[in-house]
């Protein structure tokens, strides 16, 4: 629990009794007092005072869900007790009602409260469950349903981040992520390397924690495989200049996968590469890519490109070339340059992928994009076929058990999703942690 069972009662007790406290409010003003320090208390601390985690944004979101915990409780408390005020009690109509308007107040006080510190704070919630609990508010037992859930999801997400925190600063000393030679991050087509949104989401973070150094590709978001891969060598050549490192260890995804094995075998970065990893890398391309570009008509095509072309330019890509960068995706191509790139020898390579169990497992558009690509290329993670992933000496599909299964946008925490059965952050921990152990 984010907080002890003993915290939680001390509040529940607190704020029941600032709430529910009128009849004595009115006869002595000492209990003015104490009905305001006692809500104020449970107002301002839950979640705060006890909570196992370092992190201000974890905390608020632990204030939030124990404000919720302690307003659904007392709520229905306070329901019964003013029922036991008009039944039992010789109490005039007049002063339960007062007594009944001061709890309401009190509760929706705390309630916002709540609310408003989770809807702020946490991110597993995500857009769809804040909007459904918008929309459900005002809606009698909908609203109490949704509540509930919010509450499960917000106390899951702090007792996370709270079990990562103590599982990091056991291992702190460790440096189990500290490889001889630095990672290098790549990213995939149409997207670039920014420090506002992550590509990796809160992996780099995470590995940093554990030792890792970690440097981007920095390349085009969207351009030729050779295109990148000349980008990309002048990457390696100088991070290498400028730490002296000797080597990198590139995790590449999707397409980035394509771009470093071409920067390996035919721009002489092979020298400079202790091991590269590819994540849903499409290997041996994608039918579906090759079925859009043959079935959607080229002017179209060419209004797509330019319009993109075009943004891409505004958000710092030199020359970026969306049809080449479809069309070194396709089957034909990716089976073409697969042939052409051998893994080289005296470089470690592995490749992982994963796959969705139905459309529901990811987000827009992977699940438009999935029966789509389930009817060219049969299982797949959204994007890419599990065919077209294997790659190098060692090859693993990740398949969670259960119905949620894992996306193209998973594997590199694009919506920073905690995932029951796969937990991404580790899954990178485990991962450079065994370079480590290869020596690399």
């Amino acid at each position: 629990m984010p907080i002890s069972i003993f915290a939680r009662i001390t509040y529940m007790i607190l704020f029941l009794f600032g709430a529910n406290s009128y009849s004595l409010l009115t006869d002595k003003p000492v209990f003015l007092t104490l009905a305001i320090l006692s809500l104020a208390i449970v107002n301002l601390f839950p979640g705060f005072l006890g909570a196992k985690t370092q992190k201000l944004r974890v905390k608020v979101v632990s204030h939030g869900a124990e404000c919720l915990v302690v307003f659904a409780c007392s709520s229905v408390l306070s329901v019964f007790l003013h029922v036991f005020y008009i039944v039992f009690l010789p109490m005039a109509l007049g002063e339960v009602f007062w007594s009944a308007v001061w709890a309401f107040c009190m509760h929706l006080f705390l309630f916002w409260n709540g609310m408003i510190c989770v809807y702020l704070s946490s991110v597993q919630l995500g857009i769809k469950h804040r909007a459904v609990g918008l929309l459900l508010g005002v809606i009698p037992i909908a609203n109490a349903i949704m509540l509930k859930k919010i509450i499960k999801i917000t106390l899951s997400e702090v007792r996370d981040e709270e079990e990562r925190e103590e599982r990091n600063r056991e291992r702190t000393t460790m440096q189990i992520c500290k490889t001889k030679y630095p990672c290098l991050l790549v990213h995939g087509v149409f997207f670039r390397d920014s420090k506002m949104l992550n590509y990796w989401g809160r992996v780099p973070e995470e590995l940093k924690l554990n030792g890792a150094t970690i440097f981007y590709g920095e390349h085009q978001s969207a351009s030729g495989i050779e295109e990148s891969a000349k980008e990309l060598s002048e990457r390696i050549l100088r991070i290498i200049k400028k730490t002296n490192c000797e080597k990198v260890n590139i995790i590449a995804h999707s397409k980035g996968g394509l771009d470093c094995r071409y920067a390996i075998a035919k721009m002489g970065m092979a020298p400079y590469v202790a091991s590269l990893t590819t994540i849903n890398t499409p290997h041996r391309g994608c039918e579906f890519a090759e079925y859009l570009l043959d079935n959607i008509p080229q002017k179209t095509q060419s209004k797509i490109a330019k319009a993109y072309n075009a943004a891409a330019r505004r958000f710092g890509d030199k020359k970026p070339d969306f049809l080449s960068a479809v069309s070194d995706l396709t089957a034909e191509k990716c089976r073409m340059l697969d042939s052409m790139l051998a893994a080289p020898e005296g470089i470690f390579c592995q490749s992982v992928g994963s796959v969705m169990e139905n459309a529901s497992s990811g987000k827009f558009p992977l699940n438009f994009s999935y029966h789509l690509v389930k009817r060219f290329d049969g299982e797949n993670d959204g994007l890419v076929s599990e065919k077209a992933f294997a790659f190098g000496g060692r090859y693993r599909c990740l398949r969670p058990t259960g119905k949620r299964g894992i996306s193209h946008g998973d594997m590199i925490d694009l919506n920073r999703e905690n995932i029951e059965g796969f937990d991404v952050r580790e899954f990178y921990v485990d991962l450079v942690a065994d370079l480590k152990e290869r020596g690399l």
